[in-house]
């Protein structure tokens, strides 16, 4: 099973997923700066990242996490294109491997959104930076729940290629 957390920026919300997923963060409290800023890619990620699949690790059943950033390309047909080659890719090399696409941007406070465009879009860290802890500090509860539902999506569902858009997060 691969699993790959997308989107707008794949440096921040799906950054922390990728962390909890693989716990490398604490659960059960919010997160310190301290914390947050030491999250593997943690705005660390730029433009000329996107469409990139990152790896952060493998997960403790043996399975690799990755995260990718979408840009501007709609998630509906950007993620549905991803499908759709994993698939052929399936097909053609008689691939076993499920793969869960798994979406966090409706986990993204609105803080999170402002910080990363001060400090991503307009290298301003001095205003962005806060405002990414603040809003990761936000989310964080959510971002986890998230990431247990994908296991558990990822678990039991018998489709080789499952797309979560997470609409129920925010």
């Amino acid at each position: 099973m691969i699993f790959i957390y997308n989107d707008y920026g794949g440096t921040h919300t799906t950054s922390l997923a990728a962390a909890y997923h693989l716990k490398k963060l604490p659960t059960g409290r919010q997160l310190s700066k301290e914390e947050i800023l030491n999250v593997d890619y943690f705005n660390k990620l730029t433009r000329a990242d996107f469409s990139k699949f990152i790896f952060h690790g493998i997960d403790e059943d043996g399975h690799p996490v990755y995260t990718i950033g979408r840009g501007r390309k709609s998630t509906k047909y950007y993620v549905e294109s991803l499908k759709n080659l994993s698939l052929l890719l399936q097909e053609r090399y008689q691939g076993h491997e499920k793969i869960i696409f798994s979406n966090t941007s409706h986990a993204v406070p609105f803080s999170m959104t402002m910080g990363g465009l001060f400090s991503r879009g307009l290298k301003i860290d001095v205003i962005g930076v806060p405002l990414l802890v603040i809003g990761a500090k936000q989310c964080c509860h959510t971002i986890l729940e998230l990431v247990e539902y994908t296991k558990q999506i990822a678990n039991s569902t018998n489709d080789r290629i499952a797309v979560l858009e997470n609409q129920n997060f925010k």
